[in-house]
């Protein structure tokens, strides 16, 4: 009886982990906009249907939680677990354009063969990776996946000199903005460089989702690690990003990173 209750018990612990691995994370403020010396709420959730909350990690996870504004660095240290979401509450001293971001430490899932395709298909994997998979000889996936979040929240009114936030925060996978994240106006352009472990990382699948929208556009970085997306409608958007390749550690058979960006597009 005690082996059979330890069995199920696996199998809803794999079958919870796999659902939860195909959901986007994202770190999304309560306001993209805020005074000095205010209080911004940010809230950590994963889920299926961006924006909505639905499920945040625990607060043990949490490697490191910062933001930066006008060049100056803080530690985020409240923070606690909702029904939905692991919420982050910091004080904007200044004002500028603030870069908050998430750290967690790597984490391992273990896939079922059948359940393989469908996951590297929902991340638009590369041809590549499918032919690396289907060539193994004993077909096995065990991943050791990093998640990577990031906003943006305009304070005051940012000094006309202050564009820290085009410098990155130092994600593994970091979606960079080329143009001031918090001034982007529907029926424009917004352009993102992609970096990996620092470097520009080019033909990378990169997709724009607005909120309340199911579907978005997936484009590649081109050479220089550059891509733009039409922001089409006015809200909050959702860029993200995986890449996954074969691990050579002895606990995994691969290594992903999620990256994702969430930005608000005025009306």
């Amino acid at each position: 009886m005690k082996s059979q209750t330890t069995l199920a018990l696996g199998l809803l612990a794999l079958l919870t982990a796999s659902s939860a691995r195909a959901h986007d994370t994202w770190l999304i403020p309560d306001h993209f906009e805020t005074a000095p010396k205010t209080s911004v709420t940010l809230d950590l959730t994963s889920g299926m249907a961006f924006p909505a909350l639905e499920t945040g990690p625990k607060r043990a996870r949490v490697q490191a939680a910062s933001f930066r504004l006008a060049g100056q660095t803080f530690d985020i240290k409240d923070i606690s677990e909702g029904p939905q979401s692991l919420r982050f509450v910091a004080e904007v001293p200044t004002a500028g354009v603030a870069a908050f971001w998430v750290k967690f430490p790597p984490k391992e899932i273990e896939l079922k063969p059948e359940q393989v395709h469908e996951y590297l298909e929902e991340i638009g994997a590369s041809a590549a990776l499918l032919k690396q998979w289907e060539e193994m000889k004993q077909p096995r996936w065990r991943e050791l996946y990093s998640k990577h979040q990031k906003t943006f929240v305009r304070v005051g009114t940012p000094p006309a000199d202050d564009e820290s936030w085009k410098e990155p925060v130092g994600l593994a996978l970091e979606i960079v903005p080329e143009q001031d994240p918090t001034a982007v106006k529907a029926g424009g352009e917004f352009a993102v460089l992609v970096l990996k472990n620092g470097k520009t990382f080019p033909d990378f699948p990169l997709t724009a989702v607005a909120g309340g929208e199911s579907k978005g556009e997936t484009r590649k970085t081109d050479a220089e690690g550059r891509v733009s997306f039409s922001m089409k409608k006015a809200g909050p958007w959702l860029l993200r990003g995986t890449e996954v390749r074969k691990s050579t550690k002895p606990e995994a058979d691969w290594e992903s990173d999620f990256t994702t960006l969430t930005v608000d597009v005025k009306p």
